[in-house]
């Protein structure tokens, strides 16, 4: 979440970012300003009541160790009033800050100067295409009829047993999926990534850290006994490692990966654009999540988009890299990229990895702080990225290597799967 003392020094810069985003809330800001004058106000008028109380109570021991019984009953007499004050001053204090803290989580982070204004996707900037679409033969499938061709996933099964949204891989099926989560992965460990298995469940406070509560507890599948939720992403439990942490300096960068699966709702998601792998409920991603200097944030994001463009030239995939504008970003980025597979048998672009720059608004939540060399404490900032969310990338393999009678598999993949083809 945004510093209070940020949008307080700096009112006409957060209007000005927030109109970038299209957000329509920006009343909140001056709430939060007249909110924290008053909450300062009433923690300056408690400090000096307290300060008066302790120096009364520091005058009435000496008084009664001097004999003074009388004189220290006369000054407690007149102090008296102050301990209810006092308490009527804590409370308001506390109701004050409450206010603060539910207003400000509703603002979204600021995107970072070179994101441009927008609404929609329709306005995100192209910021590279490598590659050309791949030379398909005439009968050329969508890879839900591939799927069933040659048996390897099965969705009706896979509804069956849970609903919609949540595919059986079968056979060679399975293998590609298990292949695709090993090669990314060592990829990223040979990159300078730590591997790091987490939970699959996360509380509250988790969520609250990386910003997926309060804003998208409506896409999280929630278990109400335990109040505990399924992860939408890797990015929730290996982030929340470093709640409440303090690092050195000399430790950044932080960079770590993690294969998890995961659980979204994607509730009013409906049409052909969402069939088959397009989107699912469940679905396999390796995530990558750095903590770093403020100072080499913006450095590491362009890594981080170098790095999962590496992944998808060693696939041998056409795409292209997007740098999303401030209406179609995620409430918790300053900046992101989407990398799109372009998929030839359906004729459209299919996001496969998004790769984000929180600066502080993920820290401030995590209080997930650094000492530098001068011993000054300040807020890390985090960022994260697909590399890579498995269903898709599925689907642009199965759609851009199919041939007359089969499919092929990358060379990158074939020592991990064991086989160079699907028939």
């Amino acid at each position: 979440m945004l510093q209070v003392n940020y949008i307080r020094e700096n009112r006409e810069k957060v209007l000005e970012r927030l109109s970038v985003r299209n957000f329509k809330q920006l009343e909140l800001v001056d709430q939060i300003i007249s909110v924290d004058e008053e909450r300062r106000q009433t923690q300056n008028s408690l400090d000096n009541l307290s300060a008066e109380a302790n120096a009364a109570a520091k005058q009435i021991g000496e008084l009664m160790r001097n004999g003074k019984k009388e004189e220290a009953e006369a000054i407690k007499q007149q102090t008296s009033t102050n301990k209810d004050k006092i308490k009527e001053l804590t409370e308001k204090l506390n109701a004050l800050e409450e206010q603060q803290h539910n207003l400000i989580v509703q603002l979204p982070n600021l995107p970072y100067h070179l994101v441009k204004a927008g609404t929609s996707a329709d306005d995100n900037e192209v910021v590279l295409t490598h590659g050309a679409p791949s030379e398909l033969p005439a009968n050329a499938l969508p890879h839900w009829e591939l799927a069933a061709k040659y048996d390897i996933i099965d969705f009706e099964l896979g509804t069956k047993i849970t609903g919609a949204g949540f595919p059986v891989y079968k056979g060679k099926g399975a293998r590609l999926q298990r292949a695709l989560i090993n090669f990314f992965l060592d990829k990223a460990i040979a990159a300078g990534y730590r591997e790091m298995q987490v939970p699959h469940l996360v509380n509250a406070a988790s969520g609250f850290g990386t910003g997926q509560l309060p804003d998208k507890e409506g896409q999280m599948y929630h278990v109400g006994v335990d109040d505990l939720y399924l992860i939408p992403t890797a990015e929730v439990p290996v982030t929340n490692l470093y709640r409440d942490v303090i690092l050195k300096e000399e430790d950044l960068p932080i960079k770590n990966t993690g294969y998890t699966p995961c659980f979204r709702r994607e509730a009013g998601s409906y049409g052909s654009h969402v069939r088959g792998l397009n989107r699912l409920h469940q679905f396999d991603k390796v995530e990558l999540v750095q903590i770093t200097h403020p100072e080499k944030s913006y450095d590491t994001l362009e890594d981080m988009s170098n790095y999962v463009q590496s992944l998808l030239q060693e696939l041998g995939l056409h795409y292209r890299v997007l740098r999303l504008c401030g209406g179609d970003m995620g409430f918790t980025s300053a900046m992101t990229y989407d990398m799109e597979v372009w998929s030839a048998a359906q004729q459209r672009w299919l996001e496969v990895s998004s790769v984000s720059n929180f600066e502080t608004y993920q820290s401030n939540r995590l209080k997930l702080r650094f000492k530098g060399k001068e011993g000054k404490t300040q807020l890390a900032h985090t960022l994260n990225g697909s590399a890579l969310a498995l269903p898709r990338i599925v689907a642009s393999i199965l759609e851009n290597y199919q041939t007359e009678d089969g499919i092929k598999i990358p060379e990158a993949l074939v020592k991990y799967t064991g086989f160079d083809r699907i028939d």
